[in-house]
């Protein structure tokens, strides 16, 4: 976050950068950070530790029947009112993973025998389902044979892989990419941060109180915001942030130099300052920044050096130089998991459209967009890469996505960085941290919640009539497509499909005639800014079964062109009607619903507006018993919903749901006759469900709590089976009423995804941070468990 001019926001703080392998071959001699005069580390508002990966939080659920089976469903205690901070569920932890060793012939693990007839052949690809967590575990640790059972290949452990992050400013990371850095970090991930600006702001390193009597020091201010990150990472990393560093100069591929931190007692953790200048304005024409720069309107950007840092030569870059410059980090590091802001955060809808986000944020995402581009397209030697973006300011104005222990969590390294005790650990003139933030450390609310810009959907693992499988995420700007053919077939991908620019977030949905049709957004540059565009995308299965796709297809925007909402549309919902016509609907940036059908002959109809307001996020859709198309919202307060009349009409009126508020991320599916429909309670991580009919118009009825592990994000749901983001980080599943939820080893990227193969198993997939596919599958049935984690190809290492 900056601290420059605001009007009505806060504003974000900048970052650094990197050449291709080189040693760090510096100008000036490496120093090492210790710990300054009086250096004590402060305690954490929490002792407890972080769950990492070897951690389970187990959360009893109430034993109540699961909606969408025959039974009635447990009323949600607080169906319509918000829970206040006091009121949140407090976060249970448990330092214990769950293990479950029970015999086949155990009473509770007998469906484990149905579903092995089910499955004969897919003992050979460690698919042999097995009770609870002793299947969870086979990723850590596989266990012994039991005896009468058969013998399940052994599948490796998941590669932790590399997260490289590329933010605006110091800062952005701790408050919009958190509480996913710290679990990174806990779990003893290699992660790389790059600062792109200084952060200087206008200079002053103190609260609103005492601006008036601090002199303005712009490169001081920008150390002390270097010494507070250095200090968070290392209280996330080593619980004392006076853990020593050592900082190193390395040339940069666009021509200048970089700072490199290196975390001593943590070598995996390292921090990369580029030390440009920053706006030091959220929304006005500034030339000297990242969006000058990328408009044309400055031929350079000069950097802006932190005092005490051992890069001493000034430098400046062009546009391409840049570029450059993060290909260069993109080679050194060579990371499966790219995080980055959101590079099309939308603008406010006052007479003024002042953006929703910073203006560094998007600017330097996109730099990061061209230069992802770039590296994926010149640098083959190298392995696949997955992409995160992540909401930055607009985070206050939405519900709290965080339960109370993550939320706290979050705030306890905030604090760290602001340096609210204000001891000299670091021994610097110029402050241990940001006073700026000492002042407010939640920020606006946003300590409080984290969400995805994109890449939220959970369909985008589907089967076919003959039960193969077949899975699309993007890697390195392609649609990487994974094939399992039949129940019983062994699995092939990533194979990319030919398209370059794919964003993040790929929907599917089976056509009338049993073909796939994936679709999503891409994003294309071009020689001149007014260039940068979003469309919608999609590519049809050649015959069903086929591997063979045809060319993505464009069904262009809603949008008139960048300037008007910086190209902010969500991901694309899809579904198909009783007559078996496509539509695909997505969120424009005026926040409204607009949606394209696909007529008999092929064609498609206009961008039609479908109104509602207040809209975020993406919008999700499915079809009901009757063939009826309904398609949901989240608004900031509610959810707003719309009802095809009958199947092959127009879709209906935006219509009031009277659900309460939610997280952004919408699951949706056709069940019971209705279409039920999946989020989470804010301040809480709890998953909520309800079922949407139509009884003299759009209603939701049996609103639950179905409880969880906390956490935040998308919920899949198919069968008996219900995945998502726990706290902590790791995937955390439910396969049954009345039994606890658990987690699986697993920290992924985006959204988990699930599918019914057949009419009785569940398939269940992620992506984990290492870019490689993991699958597993249950019956569906009463008493089933999930399978052990099967990951899909070789390692993702160089080729």
């Amino acid at each position: 976050m900056s601290h420059g001019p605001l009007s009505s926001r806060p504003a974000p703080a900048p970052a650094p950068e990197l050449r291709p392998s080189e040693p760090a071959a510096a100008p000036e001699a490496p120093t090492t950070v210790r710990p300054g005069p009086g250096a004590s580390a402060r305690p954490a508002r929490d002792a407890t530790a972080r769950p990492g990966p070897d951690t389970a939080v187990p959360h009893q659920r109430d034993a109540t029947t699961r909606p969408g089976r025959e039974a009635t469903t447990r009323p949600d205690p607080d169906a319509t009112t918000r829970p206040g901070p006091e009121a949140a569920v407090p976060h249970q932890r448990d330092a214990v993973m769950r293990h479950g060793h029970h015999h086949v012939g155990h009473p509770r693990a007998r469906a484990v025998v149905k579903a092995v007839a089910l499955l004969a052949a897919t003992a050979a690809g460690g698919m042999l389902l097995l009770r609870g967590n002793e299947a969870l575990a086979g990723l850590d640790s596989p266990a012994a044979p039991r005896p009468g059972a058969a013998t399940a290949a052994a599948p490796d452990a998941p590669d932790p892989g590399r997260v490289l992050q590329i933010v605006a400013h110091p800062d952005d990371d701790l408050y919009f990419m958190n509480p996913d850095l710290g679990y990174s970090i806990a779990a003893g991930h290699p992660v790389t941060t790059v600062y792109l600006t200084s952060g200087e702001a206008d200079g002053i390193n103190a609260g609103a109180g005492k601006e008036a009597s601090t002199r303005p020091d712009k490169p001081a201010y920008a150390e002390a915001r270097q010494n507070g990150i250095r200090a968070a990472y290392a209280k996330m990393a080593t619980g004392d942030r006076s853990s020593a560093w050592k900082r190193t100069v390395v040339p940069t591929k666009g021509g200048g130099h970089a700072e490199v931190d290196i975390l001593v007692a943590r070598p995996q953790i390292n921090l990369v300052w580029l030390q440009m200048r920053e706006a030091g304005n959220v929304y006005q024409d500034v030339p000297d920044s990242l969006h000058g720069l990328w408009d044309g309107k400055v031929p350079r950007l000069e950097s802006l050096l932190a005092s005490g840092s051992p890069v001493r030569r000034g430098f400046a870059y062009t546009k391409d130089q840049v570029v450059q410059t993060i290909v260069g980090i993109l080679e050194r590091y060579r990371p499966t998991t790219i995080r980055t802001q959101d590079p099309t955060p939308g603008r406010f809808h006052d007479a003024a459209k002042r953006y929703t986000d910073h203006q560094d944020h998007f600017y330097g995402a996109r730099f990061v967009q061209l230069a992802a581009a770039l590296y994926a397209e010149g640098f083959k030697d190298r392995p696949h890469f997955a992409v995160q973006n992540y909401v930055g300011y607009f985070n206050g104005s939405l519900p709290r996505a965080l339960g109370p222990g993550e939320a706290k969590e979050k705030l306890d390294i905030l604090d760290t960085y602001a340096w609210l005790d204000k001891e000299n650990h670091c021994g610097s003139e110029a402050g241990c941290g940001d006073l700026k933030v000492a002042e407010h450390p939640s920020g606006n609310g946003w300590t409080q919640s984290i969400n995805y810009a994109r890449g939220t959907g959970t369909d985008w693992l589907t089967s076919d009539a003959e039960h193969g499988l077949w899975a699309f995420k993007v890697l390195d700007g392609q649609v990487a497509l994974w094939h399992r053919s039949g129940l019983i077939g062994r699995w092939n991908g990533p194979r990319l499909l030919p398209g370059t620019g794919m964003d993040q977030g790929i929907s599917t949905v089976t056509l009338k005639d049993g073909r796939i049709a994936a679709f999503g957004t891409r994003t294309s540059f071009g020689d001149k800014p007014a260039d940068y565009r979003r469309e919608v995308v999609y590519a049809v299965q050649q015959a069903p079964g086929s591997e063979e796709f045809g060319p993505w297809e464009s069904l262009g925007t809603p949008e008139a062109s960048d300037a008007d909402w910086t190209s902010d549309i969500s991901s694309p919902a899809v579904s198909v009607d009783g007559t078996g016509a496509l539509a695909v609907y997505v969120r424009d940036g005026a926040s409204t619903l607009r949606g394209r059908v696909r007529h008999p002959d092929g064609s498609w109809g206009p961008w039609e507006a479908h109104g509602g307001a207040d809209l975020h996020g993406t919008p999700v859709t499915g079809t009901d018993g009757a063939g009826r198309r309904m398609v949901f919202a989240a608004t900031t307060k509610t959810v707003t919903g719309w009802l095809q009349p009958g199947p092959g009409a127009t879709l209906g009126p935006a219509t009031p749901t009277g659900l309460p508020e939610t997280t952004l991320p919408l699951t949706a599916e056709g069940r019971e006759g209705g279409v039920r429909i999946w989020f989470r309670k804010p301040g809480s991580g709890n998953v909520r469900t309800a079922l949407m009919t139509d009884a003299d118009g759009l209603k939701a009825t049996g609103l639950t709590d179905l409880g969880g592990l906390q956490g935040f994000g998308s919920v899949t749901a198919s069968g008996h089976l219900l995945a998502g983001r726990s706290a902590g980080g790791l995937l955390g599943a439910d396969v049954g009423e009345g039994r606890p939820w658990e987690r699986s080893p697993l920290m992924f990227v985006g959204a988990p995804s699930s599918t019914m193969t057949g009419k009785n198993l569940v398939s269940l997939a992620v992506v984990g941070l290492d870019a490689r596919l993991y699958v597993t599958s249950s019956a569906d049935e009463p008493d089933a468990y999930l399978a052990p984690w099967q990951p899909v190809g070789p390692r993702n290492t160089t080729p």
